[in-house]
């Protein structure tokens, strides 16, 4: 048995669920059309780029949160699951995830999607561990502001290690699938990386180490 983690955007689901719950907000007019469609794009290629300044992301992520009632958001989330994420679920990925639970490993989901989004995203998985970067919610209403680590390229390690200090779980044997090179400092720490459907970087460097390359898309 062992500890299996799974990244969510573009390797359990076909497409990055930040920046589609983004779009949402602007399609239903919850947001300002101009400027929020605008920095979502923007945001979204600095992360392919590896460039993205998580904290500037998101102030700028968790903001409609702290504009809107919590029972709002929830009734959006809602929809958006329903509409937005459970047809870019991937049956191959689903398949995977069930495969590993079946021979007893441990699966989770590390995400650099903050919780709010992903928390029902990786219940339809069936999974129960879920790290993520993590809203502030104060007295019922969320306030804007995250707390401790963003869960992105060295936090998502950070936040495993704290992880496994309260866990019976090791990282022997330990697996992780994803298809960003932002994952890197995590895929270098497992011992059986997998680059899934991966960019261009991630693809290079998973040649170079003879790592496994796999697509859920078939």
């Amino acid at each position: 048995m062992s500890l299996v983690i799974f990244d969510l955007d573009n390797t359990l689901i076909s497409d990055d669920s930040d920046y589609l719950w983004g779009q949402f907000l602007v399609d239903q007019g919850i947001v300002d059309k101009d400027q929020y469609e605008e920095a979502n794009a923007k945001f979204y290629q600095d992360y392919k780029l590896g460039n993205l300044d998580i904290v500037e992301f998101l102030h700028f992520s968790l903001s409609p949160l702290a504009n809107n009632e919590s029972e709002k958001l929830y009734k959006w989330r809602e929809q958006f699951i329903e509409e937005i994420i459970k047809p870019i679920q991937l049956k191959p990925a689903i398949r995977l995830v069930n495969k590993h639970r079946f021979k007893g490993d441990t699966v989770m989901v590390i995400t650099a999607t903050n919780r709010f989004v992903t928390e029902p995203i990786v219940k339809l998985f069936g999974i129960d561990n879920l790290l993520a970067t993590t809203p502030e919610f104060v007295e019922g209403r969320f306030t804007g502001k995250f707390g401790g680590t963003p869960c992105f390229q060295e936090g998502k390690v950070k936040l495993l290690e704290e992880w496994l200090k309260n866990s019976k779980e090791t990282l022997k044997n330990s697996w992780f699938y994803s298809d960003s090179h932002n994952d890197l400092p995590l895929l270098k720490l497992v011992d059986n990386p997998v680059a899934v459907d991966p960019d261009e970087k991630l693809r290079e460097y998973a040649q170079q180490q003879n790592w496994s390359i796999i697509s859920l898309r078939l």
